[in-house]
């Protein structure tokens, strides 16, 4: 007899384990977050608190991806109620943000970082405001793990130092000779900071404080220390640091933008499939191009091609190329655009969308249809090209022993974007590069107050009618790829939340990029080398023009879900973001 403890085949096997729970499960893209997240639920607060814990901690130990900067569009579902809140987390152009200012300057597009790309920091708005509305706990409670990691410091990962054009590895000569409030953190003896290296950020801290002593001498209740909070940082001390950085680059953002801002709670967008329903924000976020996607799929027999096979990757990318084009065409800040959701998504359009796959060969162009007439094309002469959305972001999903589930997508005023302010510890945002200068009549031409298209994009799910997961990622214009791959592959294949992230994924590069300039490459499909190399071939066949990408590079998803009979909890994050050099993506579940 072997003494092998294993003999049977691993192939199918996951790399991390499935975890499982009844107490709570919390998933982010650090370690330290999801220990706040978990610490946070052990003292008493809800999915929110924890949640909105977990986001400060991102906001220190993943600059790289997210800083307070940045934004956090959210999806939120209390149990007591079972109804889903959209939170339009989304930063917001200054007053002055107008086309003539770009082009009065010698620009013909947004910049991609610098001032001139920032909008109004939306982060802690959206944060304090979910907190107050449905959290248990105070600022000062939520803040405490984040406070303790800028002012005593925390060891430097991979990611932060080694992710590729974004870790301070690669910025560091940049930081030395222009961003001097960058060196002062990441480059803290002249050189950068090395893995293992703590580091500490004084500045980050001082705001915390600062905020935490505003909620501390407030009078009133909970409520009333939480709006302090919110005043505090967007009508005192910060908002006038902001407005002299601002200021002193030639910028546009002011202190009067960051005094009229608020966070807006918005209905979701939501598509019935099979027994679930699908719940995105609306399409000033990328995300109902998810449920675009499936209301074409829905067409198709996906269950019988069989998982990953040449025909049903053929179908899931064309339909992917037929909802992005929509996306580009059409979405963008439904307070100054009239988007015609409801009419993207009918059955009788997305039949007709269906209908446009050709079953044997992959179509080059950018096909983008005309819901408002319910034709399946939109003619050519009013076609726009379209811009891509962007990547570096982070997630956060927690769910807790009752039932309450919050989905957490924090992007933006990573360290590339901009130079860290100095006396606040972190830099603004970059979102503003998604807009247009032209055509006037695009949907997301730059406009005062105006809120840019963006591609961060969180997911909740019921099923039969009753909460069942929050999920999401990290990515740019893959995120509602990967996640609507992960989402088939639990709703029509079975698999766990952890085999629905690690099994192999792809995405489509068929519409246009991000940075300038701004290339498309039609019929482009970068794809895991563990799918078969005779399933390549056949698409090769039909048209798709493969690209073999590093194993371990598409995806980088976390997931939590609840079994709604036996409200058994479960929790999965994505091996990609360790071996990827992106963040030490970590998920828990007791």
């Amino acid at each position: 007899m072997s003494r092998a403890f294993r003999q049977n085949n691993t192939t199918k096997n996951t790399y991390y384990p499935r975890l499982l729970g009844t107490h709570g499960a919390v998933v982010t893209e650090h370690y330290l977050a999801t220990k706040a997240g978990a610490d946070i639920l052990g003292i008493g607060g809800n999915a929110v608190d924890a949640a909105v814990g977990a986001t400060f901690v991102e906001s220190v130990v993943n600059q790289q991806m997210f800083t307070l900067g940045g934004e956090c569009p959210m999806l939120i579902c209390m149990a007591m109620t079972q109804q889903v809140i959209a939170v339009n987390g989304n930063t917001a152009a200054p007053k002055q943000a107008t086309p003539e200012a770009y082009l009065n300057r010698g620009l013909t597009e947004v910049p991609d970082e610098g001032i001139l790309a920032s909008g109004v920091p939306a982060a802690i708005s959206a944060l304090i405001t979910v907190l107050s509305r449905f959290g248990r706990l105070s600022f000062a409670e939520v803040i405490e793990p984040a406070l303790d990691y800028a002012k005593n410091g925390f060891p430097v990962h991979c990611g932060l130092y080694g992710q590729e054009r974004f870790g301070i590895h690669d910025l560091g000569n940049k930081f030395l000779k222009d961003w001097p409030g960058s060196t002062h953190i990441y480059l803290p003896e002249g050189r950068v900071a090395e893995v293992g290296q703590v580091i500490v950020n004084s500045a980050l801290a001082d705001l915390l404080d600062y905020l935490k002593s505003k909620e501390q001498s407030s009078s009133g209740n909970r409520e009333t220390g939480l709006k302090a909070v919110l005043n505090a940082f967007y009508k005192e001390d910060p908002a006038t640091e902001i407005e002299s950085f601002s200021t002193a680059r030639n910028g546009l953002l002011s202190r009067s933008d960051m005094e009229v801002f608020e966070t807006h709670f918005e209905e979701p967008v939501s598509l019935e499939f099979e027994d679930t329903t699908v719940f995105k924000c609306g399409p000033w976020n990328q995300g109902p191009v998810m449920l675009q996607a499936l209301a074409i799929l829905e067409n198709a027999d996906l269950k019988k091609m069989g998982h990953n096979s040449e025909e049903y990757l053929h179908w899931t990318v064309e339909a992917f190329k037929l909802a992005f084009a929509d996306r580009e065409q059409y979405y963008g800040d439904t307070m100054q655009v009239n988007v015609p959701m409801s009419e993207l998504l009918t059955k009788e359009y997305s039949h007709m969308r269906a209908e446009l796959v050709d079953v044997e060969q992959a179509n080059p162009e950018l096909r983008p249809g005309d819901p408002r007439n319910q034709q399946a094309l939109l003619p050519t002469e009013e076609r726009l090209g379209g811009e891509s959305w962007g990547h570096g972001t982070v997630h956060v999903d927690v769910i807790d022993g009752d039932g309450n589930m919050a989905s957490f997508t924090p992007s933006g005023g990573w360290l590339k974007s901009s130079e860290v302010v100095s006396s606040l510890g972190f830099p603004l945002g970059n979102r503003l590069m998604t807009f247009y200068l032209k055509p006037k009549h695009h949907p997301n031409i730059i406009a005062p107050f105006k809120r840019p298209r963006t591609t961060i994009s969180p997911s909740l799910a019921f099923r039969d009618n009753k909460p069942w997961m929050v999920f999401g990622s990290m990515g740019g214009d893959q995120q509602d790829q990967w996640q609507c791959q992960f989402f088939l592959n639990r709703v029509l294949f079975g698999m766990s939340v952890q085999e629905a992230i690690e099994a192999p994924k792809f995405s489509s590069e068929h519409f246009p990029g991000f940075f300038a300039p701004h290339d498309r490459f039609p019929n482009l499909l970068r794809i895991e080398p563990r799918v078969k190399r005779e399933i390549l071939d056949g698409l090769t066949r039909r048209g798709h023009k493969i690209s073999v990408s590093v194993d371990w590079s598409e995806g980088y998803l976390l997931a939590a879900a609840r079994d709604p009979e036996r409200g058994v909890l479960e929790a999965g994050c994505d091996p990609r973001g360790t071996k990827g050099d992106v963040f030490p993506a970590s998920a828990i579940c007791w």
